[in-house]
């Protein structure tokens, strides 16, 4: 059999996959990793279809065409993802000559091995890391290789040089108040307002339905609405129970189930933070009630590039684990909409991570669930720092700079409606302009001529795609009330809305809307424009004075996107016939 480790006698022989200059800041070698210290491996194995798969996906999501609708089935993605049998055979040989046990799942490939064939494999130098700040030792390489001849195989493998671990949570709520109970919004308040008469300092269930004009209430039979969890947060029954009885009467008794994904737990006597699970639960009912609510509980974080923002330790969501789990289901058992309320900076994730996880919302697209994702809380950004040559820039978010998520910002107010300070936005690093926002977003960027251009990449894909209300959300945690304010709030109520829609054209016998993007820039009048209000950051970059501003404006903007939910206009282009009622 034909040795692949020959191909590590040169350096020429080998592909660098990887390669830190150095130990990154914040970080320090405790020791050499042992020969017997076992490492487990994730190999991404390249795709033979792509191409052709993002083109489907875009016909199927596209308004119009023949085959709008027309979603895919688990088998169906899966033939467009596999690598080719021969890529397979070769990375298989490879790690069997070590006497690597490798477990293949279509694309994946995974194995757990002793530090010394780890390194013989990779041409690594394993070794055991520590942050400064505490946390578990995490055992990590400067570089890896593999050998040329499975260059084309091989698009990553993880976790390798990605220093990341435990550490503080990392949601996108941008502020969390616990009321006192002289504060308390009591159940005697009036909460059957009209838009007018919602007060802005304390949004409840009944001012957001009220200012979106929602009435429709859906069928339970066939619906599923989903939001992820992570970090050690899991939503409290209690805590909903509470809730519904203060604040949506018509809903009490609903309740919701939790599946546990990659080690993943629902410890409802957790002494750790709930309120970004609480919010999230809280506001998919509070909007989409009665249909069944499913939490997704992941365990373990993914993989960190350190920044000046987030120098560590790790709290990156671990999306591939959650992703390819959610993708491995039956086809019945997926939600028609899911909602996701964390997020970190584009480039604090590492690139080939970021471009397969993105690769994974593409194939939940394909097979029918709109995925939906709060933008960010930092306006611009934060220190608005490449880290890359250390420049200024304002700094995209992930995951919601990926095309195939609806990314959601935030606003404030009712009359009117605007903008909110903390809602981010802006242009990916990484993506390019997809076809289907390209007369929206070069008619903002026309309007705003040269103002910021050298920050950012004009050509590349522009987010949130849309917004809702985002500040002093009145939640119940712990038994306590609380108001919190973020994109966290948003996209669970916009998710709620997008459940609602689908459950719609289920009525109908139509299929769910699936990736939502190009229905949405299509049905761009079903939205309420917002034009005031800004997203503001990067105060802290003396390049920036004072800071930088993103302007809501007529159109589509880097702060609230195409606007705010107008229902019964995207009841209307969803489900034509559909009551609102």
């Amino acid at each position: 059999m034909f040795s692949f480790l020959i191909l590590f006698a040169s350096a020429a022989s080998a592909k660098v996959m990887d390669s830190l200059a150095s130990v990154p800041k914040g970080w320090a070698e405790l020791s050499q990793a042992s020969p017997d210290d076992r490492v487990s491996l994730r190999v991404g194995l390249s795709q033979q279809h792509t191409a052709a798969l993002e083109q489907t996906v875009l016909e199927i999501s596209t308004p119009g065409h023949p085959n709008y609708g027309m979603h895919m089935s688990r088998d169906e993605v899966r033939a467009y993802t596999a690598p080719t049998k021969q890529s397979v055979s070769s990375v298989v040989d490879w790690l069997t000559e070590s006497g690597v046990i490798p477990l293949v799942n279509n694309d994946w490939i995974t194995f757990t091995t002793g530090v010394k064939t780890a390194n013989d494999l990779l041409n690594a130098s394993f070794a055991w890391y520590q942050y400064e700040a505490g946390g578990s030792p995490k055992l990590r390489t400067l570089s890896y290789s593999i050998p040329d001849a499975l260059a084309s195989s091989i698009d990553l493998i993880q976790p390798t040089t990605r220093f990341g671990q435990l550490g503080a949570k990392k949601s996108t709520i941008f502020e969390m108040q616990i009321l006192g109970p002289e504060e308390d919004v009591k159940s005697d308040v009036s909460i059957n307002a009209a838009a007018a008469d919602c007060n802005p300092s304390r949004i409840t269930p009944a001012c957001l339905k009220s200012l979106y004009n929602i009435q429709y209430t859906a069928s339970t039979e066939g619906n599923l609405v989903a939001f992820s969890s992570y970090l050690e947060e899991y939503a409290r029954y209690s805590d909903l129970q509470s809730f519904e009885q203060q604040y949506l009467s018509e809903a009490v008794g609903q309740n919701f189930t939790v599946e546990l994904v990659n080690g993943g737990l629902d410890d409802q006597s957790s002494d750790d933070d709930s309120g970004e699970a609480n919010l999230d639960i809280q506001y998919v009912l509070a909007i989409s009630s009665p249909i069944p609510i499913r939490e997704y509980s992941t365990g373990g974080r993914g993989p960190l590039v350190p920044t000046h923002d987030q120098p560590g330790p790790s709290t990156n969501e671990p999306y591939l684990e959650f992703l390819t789990y959610l993708l491995d289901q039956e086809d019945a058992n997926l939600p028609q909409t899911l909602s996701t309320s964390y997020g970190e900076e584009e480039q604090s994730v590492p690139e080939e991570y970021a471009l397969r996880v993105c690769n994974l919302f593409m194939q939940l697209g394909a097979r029918g669930v709109s995925v939906l994702f709060s933008s960010g809380d930092s306006g611009p950004g934060d220190s608005c720092i490449r880290e890359s040559d250390g420049a200024p820039y304002f700094q995209p978010t992930f995951p919601a700079g990926c095309p195939y998520v609806t990314a959601v910002g935030a606003t404030h107010n009712v009359e009117p409606e605007e903008g909110v300070s903390f809602s981010s936005g802006g242009f990916s690093s990484l993506h390019a302009q997809p076809a289907w926002q390209k007369d929206a977003v070069n008619a903002y960027l026309e309007s705003i001529g040269d103002t910021y251009s050298a920050y950012f990449n004009a050509s590349n894909r522009g987010f949130p795609d849309v917004a809702a209300q985002g500040s002093r959300f009145v939640v119940i945690d712990k038994g306590r009330a609380a108001l919190l304010s973020g994109t966290s709030a948003s996209s669970p109520v916009f998710a709620g809305v997008v459940a609602l829609l689908n459950a719609a054209r289920k009525s109908q016998n139509q299929p769910p809307l699936g990736f939502l993007n190009p229905w949405l820039y299509n049905n761009s009048a079903a939205l309420i424009d917002i034009a005031g209000g800004y997203g503001s950051g990067c105060g802290t970059n003396s390049a920036f004075g004072n800071g930088a501003r993103w302007n809501a404006t007529a159109g589509w903007d880097p702060v609230t996107g195409l606007g705010t939910p107008d229902f019964p206009k995207l009841l209307a282009a969803a489900a034509p016939g559909v009551e609102n009622a």
